[in-house]
């Protein structure tokens, strides 16, 4: 019986010979030469795709001459040539026509009238095009001779080949510059660089296969770019998308669902005694400071297996801590009292480096530039001040710059501050120009925080409102948030997620709130703390991890709901470091300076 039934006709099973192989196309490589001239392979029309069964897939869109030879460039682009040979063969749709292989093999062959000659021949109408295909490969034909010092040919190249093209004026003198002065060869074409031919005559058929349309020389790795292209628009139009690239899969269609959000309380961190202001992930997300109406600031330590353990208690603040400030490089912290001072402090031994102070002022917030060698304060006074590291005022901004309450913010190129410098607006101070821009809101702002990229702030508004700005030209609001609540504290929000795709934000109903930073829609509204949620900080290197600073006194470490973290959260949500010293040896810094 034998089963199926795989007696194929000879004509199907039958291998394919050494010669045919060499004869078909191979992407960019070496094919065979053909018999005749290139006069007599004007270029021939690929099978027909007008005929029946030309289009394949159940939407009628995919023409089946167009998807068989993608594959075989597919295949011959990532190296398995036989495969791609077969293919041709058993489809007899080739990769190329007759006319493109003998254009590639002259090329490679550094037959350089030949290929002018059959550039004429493979069926391009637009002649602007054929002009500036043949003098890509005239220039070859001119670089190689400077190359082999043949100045004379050069010459004669550069005059009655390349120059009757009219090409501008700027690229001949380019060109001559070459055979006055070889060490102006780079600066005219990078392939003139000395290198192996093969290779600079590689490149020449990648940049004539861009010239060219793509239904004579499809682009190298098409189909890993259409395949990408429908990965990613599956990534953009995936609702609750928070996953590593890495993790999609041509398996299956891309679909995160709400399980890759932050939900589930993961830990409890309870080392605070009493309301838990502000907190504020590093840059590499390996810490987590917090900061706190007890006067007190904690330095948490984030292990490889995402659980969280106190490093150092700093203290030494006369008054509650407001904020904290990381520098860029996350080796050290700047935290500040209420109308108080600025300590910094360093991160690996838990040391106060410095304490900055303003005579007859208290600080109310505080920020690092980006070089990490100044820090800005915004005064009682309403103005900023600049500091270097040990002390020395360098200099300030007066008048109406900062309120009492006011978040700092500088921007990754240290050209803008940013601060609240009254009630409804904020004030974006360029230091170069010297020149004030301000975001006007019809609300009084409480908080505000600016993007990663600088190119979006989300301001917190008294009437229950969050606003995204869009800051790159004329400043506009592109989304509003609303469903948390605010009647007495302020409250931060904060961007987050993949891409920062997320907003989340505390709320006066003990909830943290998440929204999709695109559509406004409410995705999550988290239960867990008992007292308001200040603050939240969502982990910029760990899209999973999100945390929360409550009334409560209590600090929540959200992570995706999944059996072994909610396991492990049974397991440890009453984990507190104790008053002494904790696990792993931390201890407390008593906040004197060194």
């Amino acid at each position: 019986m034998g089963g199926l039934e795989d007696e194929e006709p000879a004509s199907k099973r039958m291998k394919v010979s050494s010669e045919k192989l060499k004869g078909l196309s191979n992407g960019l490589s070496v094919v065979e030469p053909l018999g005749g001239s290139s006069r007599d392979l004007m270029a021939r029309p690929l099978q027909s795709e007008g005929d029946s069964g030309d289009v394949i897939g159940s939407k009628g869109v995919i023409k089946r001459v167009e998807f068989v030879r993608i594959i075989a460039n597919a295949l011959y682009s990532l190296g398995y040539k036989k495969t791609g040979a077969y293919l041709e063969e058993e489809s007899g749709i080739p990769l190329h026509s007759p006319a493109v292989n003998v254009l590639m093999q002259q090329i490679h062959d550094g037959k350089w009238d030949e290929s002018v000659e059959t550039l004429q021949t493979i069926g391009l109408s637009d002649e602007n095009i054929v002009k500036a295909a043949s003098v890509l490969v005239l220039e070859q034909k001119f670089f190689e001779l400077v190359e082999r010092d043949k100045v004379t040919e050069a010459l004669r190249t550069l005059r009655t080949e390349i120059a009757p093209h009219q090409i501008n004026e700027k690229r001949i003198r380019e060109l001559s510059s070459c055979l006055v002065s070889p060490s102006m060869r780079a600066q005219a074409n990078s392939s003139c660089q000395r290198s192996a031919k093969a290779k600079s005559r590689t490149q020449l058929l990648e940049e004539l296969q861009k010239l060219l349309p793509a239904s004579l020389m499809i682009p190298e790795k098409r189909l890993e770019h259409l395949v990408e292209r429908a990965l990613l628009l599956q990534r953009d139009a995936c609702t609750f998308h928070n996953s590593l690239n890495k993790e999609m899969s041509l398996y299956t269609d891309h679909d995160c669902g709400k399980n890759q959000i932050p939900s589930q309380t993961l830990q409890v961190l309870q080392d605070h005694s009493d309301e838990v202001w502000f907190l504020q992930f590093s840059h590499n997300g390996k810490y987590l400071a917090s900061s706190s109406s007890d006067r007190s600031a904690i330095i948490w330590e984030v292990d490889l297996n995402g659980r969280i353990s106190l490093k150092h208690r700093l203290l030494g603040h006369e008054q509650p801590v407001s904020l904290v400030s990381w520098s860029s490089d996350d080796s050290q912290l700047l935290t500040c009292g209420v109308e108080e001072a600025v300590r910094r402090w360093d991160v690996t031994s838990g040391e106060c480096l410095h304490v900055y102070e303003k005579a007859g002022f208290g600080l109310v917030s505080c920020g690092w530039f980006p070089d990490g060698k100044h820090i800005l304060a915004g005064v009682s006074d309403k103005s900023i001040c600049m500091w270097e590291l040990d002390g020395n005022e360098l200099e300030g901004w007066k008048g109406q710059r900062t309120l009492k309450i006011s978040d700092l913010e500088i921007t990754n190129d240290g050209k803008k501050i940013i601060s609240i410098c009254r009630d409804t607006a904020i004030l974006l101070l360029d230091r170069e120009l010297n020149v004030d821009k301000l975001i006007e809101e019809d609300q009084i702002i409480t908080s505000f925080q600016l993007s990663k990229d600088n190119k979006f702030l989300l301001v917190n508004l008294l009437n229950q409102e969050i606003h995204l700005w869009n800051l790159e030209g004329e400043a506009e609001i592109v989304t509003t948030y609303t469903g948390h609540k605010r009647t007495r504290f302020v409250i931060r929000s904060c961007f987050g997620g993949l891409d920062q795709a997320f907003i989340a934000s505390g709320s006066e109903d003990s909830l943290v709130y998440i929204w999709h930073r695109g559509t406004g829609e409410v995705i999550e509204a988290l239960e867990g703390h008992s007292g308001s949620v200040n603050c939240v900080s969502w982990n910029p290197t760990n899209p999973h991890m999100l945390a929360s600073a409550s009334d409560d006194h209590t600090i929540r470490i959200w992570g995706l709901r999944e059996l072994d973290d909610v396991v492990k959260f049974k397991n440890t949500e009453q984990y507190s470091s104790s008053n002494g010293n904790g696990p792993n040896g931390v201890h407390y810094s008593n906040g004197g300076t060194s």
